[in-house]
């Protein structure tokens, strides 16, 4: 099950759907509230946690769930309430604690940016929405609960790996792949070293005898 950023939607996740189906993986692209099919809604972080949870209810075993930035971030907060319901999480663009003045002042630049400029307009409504949604949230909270296999896949580029060591420490077993060269669309940077961290994953779990879907 494949969850995307911000601004985005299911349709980045094209080439890992096409790749996980050719090898017999049934693979699902989730769109959040306020993207793609559901661009009309208003982002939350309940909402997107519901997406989720509507999607993985459809799945016969529990996916893999594997998130990119915000969707990482959603992925994360679905894990820490829901594990039970999947079989592993992979965590890509999402390594930095989104807490304290920096999400402040992305906040305020956003709104003003939506505001004076109507710079790209409704889907700048939902930036706002999403750093307004993550402002207290904790990553490193949830992952220090979880009990699930977890993998990190960041672009070597990408500035949301500031905390790659911390959440490594926040969850011993905790796997990390960093792709030279890529940035923060790692998945569509560097697609075919993304789906070999998606294959690696899906490999580890089945040696581990895990049923999972994508």
């Amino acid at each position: 099950m494949l969850v995307h950023g911000t601004r985005t939607s299911s349709s980045i996740w094209d080439p890992q759907v096409a790749a996980l189906r050719a090898r017999g993986h049934h693979t699902v692209a989730v769109d959040l509230p306020g993207h793609g099919t559901r661009r009309g809604e208003r982002f939350t972080l309940e909402g997107a946690i519901q997406a989720i949870d509507d999607a993985v209810a459809g799945c016969l075993t529990p996916p893999l769930l594997v998130g990119l930035s915000l969707g990482g971030y959603t992925s994360l907060a679905y894990a820490g309430r829901h594990e039970h319901r999947l079989a592993g999480v992979v965590l890509a663009g999402c390594s930095t604690e989104l807490r304290g003045k920096p999400i402040g002042v992305y906040r305020r630049l956003a709104h003003h940016a939506n505001r004076l400029l109507s710079v790209g307009g409704e889907s700048w409504h939902v930036v706002t929405d999403m750093l307004t949604a993550v402002a207290g949230y904790s990553p490193l909270g949830d992952l220090r609960r979880l009990t699930l296999p977890v993998w990190l896949v960041n672009g070597a580029r990408d500035p949301l790996r500031l905390d790659e060591r911390r959440y490594l420490r926040a969850r011993p077993g905790t796997r990390l792949t960093v792709v030279p060269g890529a940035g923060h669309d790692v998945n569509s940077h560097a697609p075919a070293a993304f789906n070999r961290a998606l294959f690696e994953a899906i490999a580890e779990l089945r040696h581990h005898e895990v049923p999972v879907l994508v």
